[in-house]
């Protein structure tokens, strides 16, 4: 049975994923090691770009940020074939710098299928499987640009209350 993390927004509105350790066994390690530690607790969605995707897990709040350690990225472009699985709405991945295996909190859920692009670059290792709707309403706040230019970045933190992981 695949792990799931259940996600408690501090507005008490809630999602489920379902992650995949059989396409990127070390990410899906490091990201469960991550929740069960209280990592995610309070941390925000810093960076959320309609019909692209919401990205969070940093702990300065900025994307500049992470966990101490860093992960060999598990897509095919770093040489890791076995993660075929597909950037499509509602899947999670890894975040990372223009380096392979700097990815280590970080992570997005793609509101499209047009994410596909990512295949092979990014690390993709579940999968929203109840309460996309929350992940949606990401985009329904006013936004203010970041230092990219994107109009992403909420005037009102979407918040995550908890993570944890459910047997």
């Amino acid at each position: 049975m695949n792990p799931k993390i259940k996600v408690i927004m501090e507005n008490e509105k809630e999602f489920l994923i379902e992650l995949y350790p059989e396409f990127a066994p070390q990410t899906v390690e490091n990201f469960v090691s991550l929740v069960n530690g209280g990592f995610y607790d309070g941390l925000t969605f810093h960076r959320v770009v309609a019909g692209f995707m919401a990205q969070g897990g940093d702990p300065l709040g900025n994307g500049m940020g992470g966990a101490s350690k860093t992960i060999k990225g598990e897509f095919r472009s770093n040489g890791f074939a076995q993660n075929t699985l597909s950037h499509t709405r509602g899947v999670i991945s890894m975040a990372r710098s223009q380096m392979p295996d700097s990815a280590s909190s970080q992570f997005f859920i793609c509101y499209t299928d047009h994410c596909v692009a990512l295949d092979g670059d990014y690390a993709a290792f579940g999968k929203v499987i109840e309460g996309m709707d929350v992940v949606d309403s990401f985009c329904d706040g006013e936004m203010r640009y970041n230092s990219m230019g994107e109009r992403a970045v909420p005037v009102v933190p979407v918040r995550i209350k908890t993570m944890t992981e459910v047997k």
